[in-house]
């Protein structure tokens, strides 16, 4: 049976405000994570016959499949705010941190207790696939199912944190917890300052538009530390993209008031690492205030993504994108074959003098699922 067509959603922001103060970027974050061992930026690849298919200058694509060896950009947040947690209010006694995650969060802040010699306990969702499981496993971790959602997941640690006296290292702001969640965001604005060290060294076009794939916002938060900072000059807009299964930046962005919708969507997309169903409350204030655009795909748009990443037809590198990880692409790709979101596309300003910067966030983090979507027909 054919498949029915790929749905899409899309909400231009209403909330702007240009003059909303966005937090400062630590001084010492690049400079930290310079000092871990095996730091290197990671590539940034210039995707010019993919550009040229959609009609655009280019498409930069920042390749995080590698960070630190652990397939995810994720490990730029948590030993950031690890680092910080443990300069602030360590106890020489020992911690042990907990976090939620459907697999590349909690892999990074298990990674990193373990460098700090701390203990680490990690709740995944229902669906969490074994292989990501088995990721963080390995990293010394203990992990503890949750019978319910992401969402489930965060509430169980939290929980768990308070009965034990444990610390949470999550990645989603709530009431009364704020602190870490910045630090987390702040941590993956080394990408960004990456990006615009490799631009001017390849002497590439600078990104008029940045493609954010967002589960509870922290990436897209991260991209308004970097990009809205006072006194910068270059001011890309800044698009999120989300699964239509779990696109609670949008749906709050469609809100009368641009309040947080919360427990939203079936959260059963393929873009794993992205089905959250409640924005970070900071993120939210922050992303409202600065992000232009905000988009929803279905998974066909992920699966098309990966393969146009890995069996390039033009020349441009072969690069491993897990389903995740190709979700800023994905948007990009709807947004370029939908005919309508052709209004949108003009207003974004997407065409032949346009330069677009996407994030590879993970590679192939489940290989099972990733050999099945590049085996799969178009």
């Amino acid at each position: 049976m054919p498949r029915t067509a790929p749905k899409v959603r899309s909400e231009f922001n209403r909330f702007l405000n240009n003059d909303a103060v966005v937090p400062p970027v630590p001084g010492d974050a690049v400079p930290f994570h310079k000092g871990l061992p095996g730091y290197k930026p990671t590539p940034l690849y210039s995707l010019p016959g993919l550009a040229e298919e959609f009609g655009l200058g280019d498409i930069l694509l920042k390749d995080e499949s590698n960070r630190f060896g652990l397939k995810a950009f994720k490990a730029l947040g948590a030993s950031y705010a690890l680092h910080r947690w443990m300069k602030t209010y360590g106890n020489p006694s020992g911690v042990t941190f907990c976090t939620a995650t459907d697999g590349n969060h909690g892999r990074a802040v298990a990674w990193t207790a373990r460098a700090l010699g701390q203990k680490a306990v990690v709740f995944v969702p229902r669906g969490t696939t074994e292989a990501r499981i088995a990721a963080i496993r390995e990293e010394g971790a203990r992990v503890e199912p949750v019978q319910g959602r992401y969402d489930d997941a965060v509430r169980r640690a939290a929980g768990e944190a308070v009965k034990n006296r444990w610390q949470v290292v999550s990645d989603t702001s709530y009431p009364g917890y704020t602190e870490i969640p910045a630090w987390i965001a702040a941590g993956y604005t080394t990408l960004f300052a990456e990006v615009d060290a490799q631009v001017k060294e390849q002497k590439l076009a600078q990104p008029d538009i940045v493609f954010l794939q967002s589960g509870v916002g922290a990436l897209a938060y991260a991209a308004v530390m970097h990009y809205r900072a006072a006194g910068r000059k270059h001011r890309p807009a800044l698009a999120v993209v989300e699964p239509v299964a779990a696109d609670c930046l949008l749906a709050s962005a469609a809100s009368e008031d641009g309040a947080p919708v919360t427990d939203h969507g079936p959260q059963d997309s393929i873009m794993a690492g992205l089905n959250c169903g409640t924005p970070s409350l900071e993120a939210w204030e922050h992303i409202k205030a600065h992000c232009e655009y905000f988009l929803s795909i279905d998974d066909i748009f992920a699966e098309e993504a990966m393969r146009a990443l890995a069996a390039p037809e033009s020349g441009d590198p072969s690069i491993k994108a897990g389903e995740s990880g190709a979700a800023g692409l994905a948007g990009l790709f709807a947004l370029c074959r939908k005919p309508e979101l052709e209004e949108d596309r003009e207003d974004l300003g997407l065409d032949e003098s346009a330069t677009v910067l996407v994030i590879n966030t993970e590679g192939d983090t489940d290989p099972g699922s990733y050999q099945r979507v590049l085996g799969e027909s178009r």
